[in-house]
């Protein structure tokens, strides 16, 4: 997928970042969507199923948090990838980001050719994921590569696109035990910077989503899916 192939959703209450976020990813070729408020992104996104949302979280009425869970629940937009563009960088709102669902977290003031690099490094690892075929049955539920969902006793659970793909990935190969850095290379990729809660944070998420208590903590190392 090329640029031009690429549609983004902007969406922030204030004009001006609008048209400075839109200027500069326009000039890089991308389609370019704006929103200034949460329920008109939903709608947007509802119709256009955009491949990145760039997302402030402090916006007057539906904020971006709450936008955020609303987007990973729209059919067609798990595997989106949704960016939190914020002024504050306080710990805990970046841990709010990342549980809502959040890719990655950018913080504002940013310069033009930092926001456009992050994006591209985004897009790299989105575009170079293969393309998963078939089906892991577990002891416990069904993860479904095609549909990008868990079943779980006859129920369908639908997790973020790095939920499920740090899921994948440790039921993948059971019992073997993944350390935090090969967990953020196959899922974030080696050129995109994340938290060091990050990964935890996921895993928090996929546990009490799916409600498995065979992903093991192996600690100061990593993580790995237990079976029987």
């Amino acid at each position: 997928m090329e640029n031009k192939d690429t549609i983004i959703l902007l969406v922030d209450d204030e004009a001006d970042i609008l048209e400075f976020l839109g200027y500069n990813l326009a000039r890089e070729g991308f389609q370019i969507l704006k929103a200034r408020n949460g329920q008109k992104a939903i709608d947007l996104a509802a119709i256009h199923k955009p491949h990145l949302v760039i997302l402030d979280i402090m916006m007057p009425g539906l904020d971006g948090i709450e936008t955020c869970n609303q987007l990973r629940l729209m059919p067609g937009m798990q595997n989106s990838l949704i960016i939190f563009l914020t002024a504050r960088g306080e710990d805990y709102s970046q841990i709010a980001g990342f549980e809502a669902g959040a890719d990655d977290y950018i913080t504002k003031p940013i310069k033009p050719k930092v926001l456009v690099s992050r994006i591209q490094a985004l897009l790299r690892r989105f575009r170079s994921i293969p393309e998963l075929s078939g089906k892991i049955v577990t002891s416990e539920f069904l993860v479904d590569q095609d549909r990008y969902l868990v079943v779980k006793n006859g129920r369908e659970i639908i997790l973020a696109r790095k939920e499920f793909e740090i899921l994948q990935f440790l039921v993948s190969s059971p019992t073997k035990v993944f350390t935090l850095e090969e967990i953020y290379t196959r899922i974030c990729g080696e050129d995109v910077i994340v938290g060091d809660r990050t990964i935890d944070v996921h895993i928090r998420r996929i546990r009490e989503k799916v409600g498995t208590d065979r992903i093991r903590t192996i600690k100061g190392v990593g993580y790995k899916y237990e079976e029987e």
